[in-house]
């Protein structure tokens, strides 16, 4: 059984600016020592925009995915989070897990957040995406998927639980984020699972705070790592297999559904 290093990175992502923001990560990363995962808010080199028209990048020719390939191959560490993708015509807010060797899995958000008119620029997916890294089956999750257990409702399968880990990357307001703590513990305690949500921190164009409160959580409800609010930030956690088996043999809940 292998634990799992994770880290969270917390930035104040500079609006609808690729290349400011490849430099604040590239800062963040040359301070990064070993680590399994990295992880990054929604829209990582953007910001939440929905100026689609020169800011959404082919899949097959995605800018923000080179850049993510590089960093995960010079880390030797998988990375995961969310940008602006064109395909078929549509343009998606697709979570991105990338490999150490260049290999993609990828995520669609499912549920568009309407309150901030993302159903009017971009197609919500509708698949489920659990991926495979160090032993671990991680749920791939963004931002106002939050609100909605049954999008990732944990369950028993040959004998074991669908996945181990429930990762959000965010863009959530401060105004809303005594639910974002919140709900990031429920899903921990009524998955039985590890939960990891990364926000950012600052002020979009539009004038929206953010003040971060990305954290990690035990299966048990506990938060194990913190960022500052209103602070750039990352830290790193490790995250036990073990407890998590001992945890799930003491309280097999998930067995009851």
């Amino acid at each position: 059984m292998q634990d799992l290093n994770v880290t969270l990175i917390q930035v104040d992502q500079v609006w609808e600016d690729k290349k400011a923001n490849f430099n604040k990560y590239e800062a963040f990363f040359s301070q990064l020592n070993e680590t399994d995962l990295v992880i990054l808010p929604e829209m990582f080199h953007t910001g939440f925009s929905m100026s689609v028209e020169f800011l959404a990048e082919d899949w097959e020719n995605s800018e923000g995915l080179s850049f993510l390939k590089k960093w995960s191959a010079k880390l030797n560490s998988a990375i995961y989070t969310s940008l602006i993708i064109l395909e078929n015509a549509k343009c998606y807010n697709r979570g991105v897990f990338v490999y150490p060797n260049g290999n993609v899995k990828h995520y669609d958000k499912r549920k568009s957040f309407c309150l901030g008119g993302e159903d009017k620029f971009y197609t919500a997916g509708n698949t489920e995406a659990i991926v495979e890294w160090k032993g671990w089956k991680i749920n791939l999750q963004i931002c106002y998927d939050l609100r909605f257990p049954e999008l990732i409702r944990n369950r028993v399968e040959n004998d074991s639980a669908a996945y181990d880990l429930l990762v959000y990357v965010a863009n959530w307001p401060e105004r809303r984020i005594a639910h974002w703590e919140a709900l990031l513990c429920a899903r921990a305690i009524e998955n039985q699972c590890y939960v990891v949500g990364v926000n950012r921190v600052g002020v979009d164009g539009k004038n929206l705070i953010y003040s971060g409160g990305s954290i990690a959580v035990s299966p048990m409800g506990e938060q194990l790592a913190n960022l500052k609010n209103h602070q750039e930030d990352f830290k790193n956690c490790s995250l036990s297999k073990s407890d998590l088996q001992e945890i799930r043999t003491q309280l097999p809940f998930l067995k009851d559904r």
